[in-house]
């Protein structure tokens, strides 16, 4: 049984609402805040609260996009049975969105067993920080480039297949340490989306993504929570809520004037610090 506090609630919430949209993975940085809580990593109940303060994060999205969503929902559905209605950009988006959720589902549901086990290791997540790292520098590279050639897309020209690539790249976020957001933020730059489009596709993908995996991960886990109290959910549920929304406002107003290698600096530091400290001993990798 998990000893979880409500100190710890709050720590956890906060971290995961922090976490979850900003490019420098939520599963890696609540890994490691579970293990320097000295709470156990792979504990039934432990990976149950994880699933359910993630809810928390998705339900800030939801509202916060709450309008857009209504309205890619309704441009999807009538250019369903509507040719004409085929022609407007919320259509296309709408199936970028449809099309850049599926890759993710399948691996992650074929690969399920692999990602909470094997994966679920502090030095994956010290190796992935690094190497993804490299990934979103390439990103900004190559968005320079068709930056500099006027080539950019905004969030009118979205298109299907921009949906299918970026969800491809979207299955590497399974891996802790490789931050889902960094994976389909440094998609869209590589598609040459500008960046407020590509955070905000990015945003979108998340829904689907993040409600799948977090309600299959409490069904999967739902002996777990009898470990925990109703008030210590409660609480990690409505901190990780509150917390994703200023994170997603922030991320929004942050990404229109910067660039990604803030985060790069961030990622490739804890990366070496935890990696120095798994191999030092003072944290266990699992």
């Amino acid at each position: 049984m998990a000893d979880l506090s409500y100190l710890d609630a709050v720590v956890l919430g906060v971290v995961e609402g922090l976490t979850e949209y900003l490019p420098v993975s939520s599963t890696g940085h609540l890994t490691i805040t579970e293990q320097l809580l000295g709470l156990k990593v792979d504990d039934p109940a432990v990976t149950a609260y994880t699933a359910i303060i993630q809810l928390g994060a998705i339900a800030a999205t939801l509202l916060y996009f709450f309008r857009d969503i209504i309205r890619f929902a309704v441009a999807w559905f009538r250019g369903l049975v509507r040719p004409a209605e085929r022609e407007g950009s919320d259509y296309g988006l709408a199936w970028a969105v449809v099309i850049g959720s599926i890759p993710v589902g399948i691996v992650g549901f074929l690969a399920r067993d692999v990602i909470s086990g094997p994966l679920r290791s502090l030095w994956v997540v010290a190796v992935a920080l690094i190497v993804w790292s490299a990934v979103m520098v390439a990103a900004e590279r190559m968005h320079a480039g068709l930056e500099s050639r006027g080539v950019v897309r905004g969030e009118s020209d979205v298109r299907p297949v921009d949906g299918l690539v970026i969800g491809l790249l979207q299955c590497f976020s399974l891996i802790p340490g490789v931050s889902r957001s960094g994976a389909t933020i440094s998609a869209g730059l590589m598609r040459g989306l500008d960046r407020v489009t590509a955070t905000r596709l990015s945003f979108f993908l998340a829904i689907p993504a993040l409600t799948a995996a977090g309600l299959f991960q409490a069904v999967q886990e739902r002996h777990g929570l009898s470990a925990l109290g109703v008030g210590p959910m409660v609480v990690g549920l409505v901190v990780a809520f509150i917390v994703a929304y200023a994170s997603i406002a922030w991320l929004l107003r942050f990404v229109a004037t910067n660039t990604l290698i803030p985060f790069v600096w961030y990622r490739v530091i804890l990366g070496i610090v935890l990696a120095a400290s798994l191999a030092a001993g003072f944290i266990n990798a699992t």
